[in-house]
């Protein structure tokens, strides 16, 4: 059984956002791992941050663009792009052994990144039913004044 796109899509924002929220936990929790590391004997994690914010850009990219196709606004990349770019900084340039200066822009980039994640859900899959959404039922209580209800429509019946 195959899952529909909405399904599918609904789920890596989802997931986008769970990422995010892990991103800003890892680095609350980071300074007491960083304290417990010699007690695990754990000093060889290197690459895996640099593995992380390429697999937020990854998944934040497809989700993005197949969340434009549904609803053609832009306005959640304005979120994705600087997290991206924020996160591209601390990780891979010299910031990322300022620790101050690192957790800035990883903090940020991550806060961003999950932002746009939420806009895109909610462009995608948050229709809100108003006045301007053209299928409201014309006696509803939201709808503009002096719009004629909609009248019941039969569905076509099949000749036997």
């Amino acid at each position: 059984m195959a899952l529909s796109s909405s399904v599918w899509q609904r789920g890596v924002d989802r997931l986008g956002v769970g990422a995010a929220w892990l991103c800003a936990v890892h680095c609350a929790a980071w300074p007491l791992l960083l304290a417990l590391l010699p007690a695990l004997g754990a000093w060889s994690l290197a690459g895996l941050e640099e593995g992380f914010v390429v697999f937020a850009a990854i998944l934040g990219l497809g989700s993005l663009i197949t969340g434009y196709r549904r609803h053609r606004t832009f306005r959640a990349f304005w979120f994705l792009i600087p997290g991206l770019v924020l996160l591209a900084i601390g990780a891979f340039s010299e910031l990322h052994d300022d620790v101050v200066w690192h957790a800035v822009f990883m903090t940020a980039g991550g806060v961003l990144v999950g932002a746009a994640h939420l806009v895109n859900l909610r462009l995608s899959h948050g229709h809100v039913h108003d006045a301007s959404c053209g299928h409201l039922p014309a006696a509803h209580s939201l709808a503009p004044p002096g719009v004629m209800p909609m009248r019941a429509v039969e569905p076509e019946r099949r000749a036997l």
